[in-house]
Order: C-alpha cells, then structure tokens, then sequence
C-alpha cells in the first residue's frame, strides 16, 4: 500500500538554459492530487557551463560521457547546496530532469545529462530521473511529459501553455490528453536578445519597438514542422537546422527580428489550439513577455489567458517532474502514449535508491 503524502525535491533544467530549477514539494492524495510548493531556486549556469551545454551537440561520444560525468557532480553540488541553504530534512526522493543535449525521438534516441546513479550516490538520497528514453525506446517522441501534471494538478483550465525554450501545449479531447511542442520561444528569442549583450528582451520591450518583416514571417510559418499533426516534440536540432538559418539569410535589424519572432510565435499558437475560446494558463519564462502576451491575446480574443502566481510561472517544470517521480515511486502512468505517440501508456523513470 502506497502512502498518500510525498516530499520531494524536483530538478529541471530546460533548453534555454537560464540554469536549474529547483523545487522542495509536497503532494497528498485525498479523492485528488494537490500539492504545495515550499523552497524554490533557480541557479544560473556560469558562462562556462553555458557554453559547453550549448556545444555538447557536436560532441563525440567519449566526450558526451566525460560531459555526463562532469554534470551529474555539478548537480549534485547544486542540489546539496539547496538542501543545505534551505535546511530540508525530510526527502522521499530528489526527482530530476537532467538537461538534454539530443533529442532525436525519429532516430530512436534521447540524452539528457546527469542521470547517472551517481547522483544517488554523492546525496545519499532516493533519486528518481532519465523519464524520457523509455518512452522512446517504446516508439514515443519522449515529450512532452508534463501533460500528465496538467490532468492530474491543473485541470481546471482548458489549456496549460508552456513557454519556455520552445513552446507546448496540453489539452483534454474527448476524454483523452493531447500535448504537443508548437514552436521555438526563448531558444531564438534569447539568442538574438544575446546579440545585444542582454540575456533577454525583459518584459519584450525591444520586439514590440521593431517592425514585422512580412517576408520572414511568411518563410518561417512554411517550416514542415508546423503542418505535421502530433505527436511531435521539438530540440535545439530543429532550431540550428531550420530557424537560425532562415533568420540569417535577411539583413533586418535584431529588433525587427525579434518582433517577427514573437508574431511567428503567437500566430502558431493560436493556430494549434482546436478551439479558440475557454481558460489558457501561461508558465514558464515567456510568461513574462507581455509582447508576447499581448500577441497571443490579439490571435485568440475569446480566450481568457491566465498568468498564474510567480512560483508556478517560473517552477511549473520543476513541480510536474517532481509529480511524476512520486508516480513513479507508486509505479503509477506518468507518460501517456496520446501525448507521446508511444505504443501503450507506461510509469517511466529510473530509480537509485540510497544506502541505508
């Protein structure tokens, strides 16, 4: 029999590398799942680490491995800092994303990084991560994965949007999840902000002075990818072989560009949602880009778009990969196969337990 209250700490670290997200959490079931988010942080990356995360992909396998290594103790260090700082006592498990490097669902494959059972080892604490090469290993695109969170934590609301490195979006449909990557976000709009010696475009104050360039707008709405029905699951591949390259071909000023981008952005949610009315939350970092808002509020009118507390904002991430450690614990479903296009739905995660 499984206990029905949980502490944990989840651990996420997403591909537009602000740095790691880190969450103490408490769930309790009673009828329904709820949770509490207590101690938060999130720990930006050095430029060092920055720049070999943003490399890793044309790593060789020896060095991807050494990358493995070297992550996996940094995070521990992260981590250990974080219960320290916080005095947290009481952990069932630490539950953690890792960050990937390659993604490549079509190829069979999936990495991310500091998932290794040392991780157990340095923190002596129940470890529960790696939730995406299951699901490929079973045919799935291995994301997204936080569609389970948004039906079993934030099912009051028609949509949950993610804004973060690319953005997503989860529904229910006829009784069946759907959740699919849209678009790239923070992964081109914080390159071109990065050309301007800024990390981003606080608040999308530079996108909203530029102008549209209707040329680009149109070349970047043609890209395949957005004809493609779901499952489909976006990396950084998608970004460096097919946007950056249509963006550098024009000679349009960096904040025409970024004002493109955010049209591009907003126009493609708005087209991926099946109806355009009803309750949307926004997360994640872009949810601070009220250009951005404003743009997605302009091509859904009858949708009421919902900017939660900060703590959700900037943690969502974090809490639902905490949320599906805890299912994992129970060996409970926490990837479904409508999201995911995996042939059934499955509990995926590995565990390392400590030593006692």
């Amino acid at each position: 029999m499984f206990k029905d209250s949980y502490k944990v700490i989840g651990v996420m670290s997403g591909t537009s590398l602000d740095g790691i997200d880190l969450a103490y959490l408490f769930f309790n079931y009673s009828d329904q799942w709820n949770f509490q988010i207590s101690h938060t942080a999130t720990v930006p990356y050095s430029d060092s680490w920055k720049q070999k995360l943003q490399t890793a992909i044309y790593f060789n396998e020896q060095e991807l491995g050494e990358l493995n290594v070297a992550y996996t103790q940094y995070l521990a260090d992260v981590i250990q800092k974080f219960i320290t700082s916080n005095q947290i006592d009481s952990i069932d498990a630490i539950c953690s994303h890792g960050h990937t490097i390659l993604h490549q669902p079509q190829n069979g494959f999936t990495l991310q990084i500091g998932n290794l059972s040392m991780l157990s080892q340095l923190l002596n604490q129940n470890i529960v991560c790696d939730f995406r090469v299951q699901d490929v290993e079973l045919g799935g695109q291995g994301a997204p994965l936080v569609p389970i969170g948004d039906e079993l934590l934030f099912k009051e609301y028609d949509y949950c949007l993610n804004l973060g490195g690319f953005s997503n979006v989860s529904f229910n449909e006829n009784g069946t999840r759907i959740a699919f990557d849209i678009s790239p976000v923070n992964t081109v709009l914080n390159f071109y902000a990065n050309t301007l010696g800024l990390e981003y475009d606080a608040a999308g104050k530079i996108a909203k002075s530029g102008k549209l360039n209707e040329v680009l707008f149109q070349e970047l709405n043609a890209v395949d990818f957005y004809s493609k029905s779901y499952p489909k699951s976006l990396g950084m591949e998608f970004v460096n072989q097919y946007i950056l390259p249509i963006i550098q071909r024009t000679t349009i000023e960096t904040d025409g560009i970024l004002h493109t981008f955010v049209e591009h952005i907003a126009f493609q949610i708005a087209k991926a949602l099946p109806t355009k009315k009803g309750k949307l939350l926004a997360t994640g970092g872009g949810a601070y880009n009220l250009y951005l808002l404003e743009r997605v509020q302009f091509y859904l009118p009858n949708m009421k778009v919902i900017v939660p507390d900060t703590k959700v904002i900037e943690f969502k991430e974090a809490l639902i990969f905490g949320f599906l450690g805890v299912l994992r614990l129970r060996n409970e479903v926490n990837v479904l196969s409508s999201v995911t296009g995996a042939k059934e739905n499955h509990s995926s995660g590995k565990i390392f337990f400590k030593t006692v």
